[in-house]
């Protein structure tokens, strides 16, 4: 009678442990299908009648790229012009063709990037960065391009700090978070139920673990679908601009020195055709809308 009253209490212990848990891992069920999910990488097959039109576009923009290739050694200045007449021709891909994927994106800003054009090499390959965002070769290629803009605009020392307590937000990718939490998720269900089957306490650090785990990536996840929803980042495209401090060229400028390509920026507002933009360093400024270029 007492092992059976031991047992009892036990079951009734678990039972209240796992009535706290319950709510959070239900809460992080059903928010999932507000986690952003990675766009698929591959072709789209658009339908028959396009699949001439898209095959010359994008044929005629390798062989740009190709003839840009073979004259980057002896006439730069040509192999420059002809990057950028590829550049364009990937972009009809899209305009004309209907195909959007990241290997595209990832092409036209290699195109822009030998064309010079940082501003527009950064904003294809953070494009780019949606569909295939753990693409080694697309990651270095666009630290590469970072590191060749005009401007140097430091975060500040409290961000930095904030990324790297919080890592596993800022370092892993969508991808990689959604599967962690799903094998974790998953993990808790399995020992959760063998409890119940068992009638055995299996509730240990491991258990507990996996908790804390699961409602770190849940919450980080999370955290991803309302920056998605709630900030647009975007490119300074123009070789030089005169940032504002309001929505017209009357307005003072907003910094001793102009903005050039390449800076990246969260959109805040916008009016007419200017934008109120934050830079990495959290100053705002105003910018006209055909001075920059919008990742999404």
């Amino acid at each position: 009678m007492e092992k059976i009253a031991e047992n009892m209490t036990n079951q009734r212990t678990f039972d209240a442990r796992l009535g706290r848990i319950m709510p959070l891992m239900l809460f992080f069920l059903l928010l999932l299908p507000l986690i952003p999910r990675p766009a698929a990488g591959g072709e789209w097959l658009p339908p028959a009648q396009k699949q001439t039109q898209i095959r010359q576009l994008f044929d005629q923009a390798n062989d740009l790229f190709e003839q840009a290739g073979q004259a980057a050694g002896t006439d730069p200045e040509k192999a420059r012009a002809l990057f950028r007449q590829a550049a364009l021709g990937y972009e009809r891909l899209i305009t004309q063709g209907g195909v959007e994927n990241g290997r595209l994106y990832y092409n036209i800003g290699n195109s822009w990037f030998q064309a010079q054009d940082m501003g527009r090499a950064i904003l294809n390959y953070r494009k780019a960065a949606q569909y295939i965002p753990n693409d080694a070769n697309l990651r270095q290629n666009l630290e590469y391009a970072r590191n060749k803009r005009q401007d140097s605009i430091a975060i500040p020392q409290e961000t930095r700090v904030f990324q790297t307590i919080f890592f596993w937000h800022y370092d892993l990718s969508t991808p990689m978070k959604l599967m962690v939490f799903g094998i974790l998720f998953a993990i808790v269900w399995m020992v959760a139920a063998a409890q119940r089957l068992l009638n055995r306490p299996v509730f240990g650090w491991p258990f507990i673990l996996a908790v804390v785990l699961t409602a770190m990536m849940g919450g980080s996840l999370i955290a991803e679908a309302v920056i998605l929803r709630q900030v647009t980042p975007g490119v300074i495209l123009d070789p030089s601009i005169v940032a504002r401090k309001g929505n017209s060229d009357n307005y003072a400028p907003s910094f001793t020195e102009p903005l050039h390509a390449g800076t990246e920026f969260d959109l805040v507002e916008q009016r007419g055709s200017w934008y109120n933009i934050r830079l990495p360093d959290g100053r705002t400024c105003w910018v006209p809308e055909n001075s920059t270029g919008l990742v999404r």
